[in-house]
């Protein structure tokens, strides 16, 4: 009876080609996500899937609007401001465009500082992101509350077809808790960097690693994600 092969004298199995060698990559995690951490890439994963929700979102807001056979509401009337007697159109809904993509720029720059490990920089822009994104949502919270006081619900406005009050508060509500949670996040991802828990390898939530600021790259994932998709909504909800 011969003896075993050893490990070192086995023959190598070739490697599937096409779609099988891509299934067999996934399966035995030799190339996929070979470079990259979990943690980032399960941002990914649910930036992915929350993709999906906020396109059902936009694409059930189209539906309803090409289907009702009620006038639907002219968004340049019904978001304009009155600004010294002027009637101004979605003078609000730009200034908001304006401060998130703006936060965008300023959450670059503190990803690129954070891998510089310039925690001073870092924990600065990060705060200037988190009062943009904080601002954001201040002047939503200011939209919601002159339609509401106008009489605009979910279930009807003044102006035309019902579907857009249920649209509306439920496509600006759920980016909105987006931006709130997106704002936290930064505070506290904020404060651990100004501490030092990254260099000093201070125990905690995402600081068990000594000089990982990779944390701060993945919140600003989940932050431009946020921006990207006002983009969208700005563009189907505001100027449609």
């Amino acid at each position: 009876m011969s003896a075993p092969l050893k490990p070192s004298s086995m023959e190598t199995l070739p490697r599937p080609s096409g779609l099988a060698g891509l299934a067999a990559d996934w399966a035995s995690d030799q190339r996929a996500f070979k470079n990259v951490s979990w943690g980032k890439a399960m941002m990914w994963i649910f930036l992915l899937s929350d993709t999906f929700i906020f396109g059902c979102f936009l694409i059930a807001y189209m539906s309803a609007r090409m289907a009702t056979t009620v006038p639907w509401p002219n968004p340049s009337e019904v978001f304009a401001l009155e600004i010294g007697g002027v009637h101004v159109p979605l003078i609000l809904i730009a200034i908001m465009t304006f401060v998130l993509i703006s936060s965008s720029g300023t959450m670059a720059m503190a990803v690129n500082y954070g891998y510089r490990r310039d925690r001073r920089k870092t924990a600065a822009l990060m705060l200037i992101t988190a009062l943009f994104g904080a601002t954001f949502v201040g002047m939503q919270a200011f939209e919601w509350s002159k339609l509401i006081a106008e009489g605009v619900r979910p279930w009807g406005n003044p102006w035309g077809a019902a579907q857009f009050g249920s649209t509306f508060f439920m496509i600006t509500g759920f980016h909105g808790t987006h931006v709130t949670i997106g704002v936290i996040f930064l505070l506290i991802i904020a404060r651990k960097v100004w501490r030092g828990d990254f260099d000093t390898e201070r125990r905690g939530f995402f600081t068990s690693r000594k000089g990982h600021y990779e944390i701060v790259e993945i919140t600003g994932l989940y932050w431009h994600f946020v921006d990207l998709v006002w983009v969208f909504i700005f563009a189907f909800f505001y100027l449609w």
